[in-house]
């Protein structure tokens, strides 16, 4: 689990497919740490993350940690 400063976090989850999907969206995927449907991560809520989660919201879920 990644904290930041503020130790605020948040949780990720891949709820679609990232089959048929540009390489950016699915390198996006990967590097929230993402490989399987209904895969749930926690990361540092900061505001890269929050522009990768911008990115692919049509394929995942967030939740406050």
């Amino acid at each position: 689990m990644a904290k930041n400063a503020s130790g605020k976090t948040v949780k990720v989850t891949l709820m679609r497919s990232v089959i048929g999907l540009t390489p950016r969206h699915r390198g996006t995927i990967r590097a929230l740490g993402l490989r399987k449907i209904h895969q749930t991560v926690e990361q540092a809520d900061t505001p890269q993350l929050r522009g990768m989660l911008y990115k692919v919201a049509h394929l995942v879920k967030v939740e406050a940690a």
